[in-house]
């Protein structure tokens, strides 16, 4: 699972190196496939319950699950999440993070720094012996805590041999969270995904079928790692 986290991580570097304005999304999409294609690895995303490409990408108010398109290029001020998951030698890894194309505005800036030190923050949780919600208590109390708000519908969840694999594992608490709360054990493997907003926590489905976006179109980030539970802590597999 180290080198399919591997794997992932070079692509996000490759992905930070090659993002500019004018670029298309289509554009960065082959550049992710060819990529991944060359180090013998699969794209998990390409045709997944019908997806069309091999990676999301999504900008400003779009959540996730966003289509890579021809003719939507990133502009300067865009912030633009990247999601990659991939198979290599049976295992799987998985990894999102929203990047910045040029100078960002004041609000965006602010929104990707908590957006990012909420997934730090949920990390940081990770205690053999713990509980899947420590990582969601964590989350949810420094993002709403900073005045925005974390995306509810959409979850993390558990890595292996599948992309998706049990336990879920969500960016907040409540009761329903509490009442099927797994422990943290050692070998566990999950991928932790803060989804955050700015303006309401509520999304909606494009008519594409696919893109997330905010109800209110305000801007939102993604940030996801793939992690390892440890008997000395957690560890990033897809630390870029």
């Amino acid at each position: 699972m180290q080198a399919a986290g591997e794997l992932v991580a070079r692509a996000h570097r490759m992905v930070r190196d090659s993002i500019r304005p004018g670029l298309s999304t289509y554009a960065l999409d082959v550049l992710i496939r060819d990529y991944v294609l060359e180090a013998d690895g699969q794209l998990l995303f390409f045709r997944y319950r019908g997806f069309p490409a091999n990676s999301c990408i999504s900008i400003n108010e779009e959540v996730v699950h966003g289509i890579p398109r021809k003719r939507r290029t990133m502009e300067p001020g865009d912030i633009v999440s990247v999601d990659i998951g991939v198979k290599l030698k049976g295992y799987c890894g998985d990894s999102a993070w929203t990047y910045r194309v040029g100078e960002v505005s004041e609000e965006a800036d602010s929104l990707l720094n908590v957006g990012e030190e909420s997934l730090s923050r949920g990390i940081s949780a990770i205690r053999q012996g713990g509980k899947i919600s420590d990582i969601g208590r964590a989350i949810q109390t420094y993002v709403e805590g900073e005045g925005y708000h974390v995306v509810k519908k959409y979850v993390g969840h558990g890595v292996g041999s599948e992309l998706h694999e049990d336990p879920q594992v969500p960016n907040y608490v409540d009761r329903s969270v509490l009442r099927h709360d797994p422990d943290l054990r050692e070998g566990l493997v999950l991928a932790i995904e803060p989804m955050v907003n700015i303006g309401t926590e509520d999304t909606e489905v494009l008519d594409d079928g696919w893109t997330v976006v905010t109800r209110d179109r305000s801007l939102s980030v993604h940030f996801e790692h793939t992690v390892a539970v440890t008997a000395e802590g957690p560890k990033i597999l897809t630390c870029c």
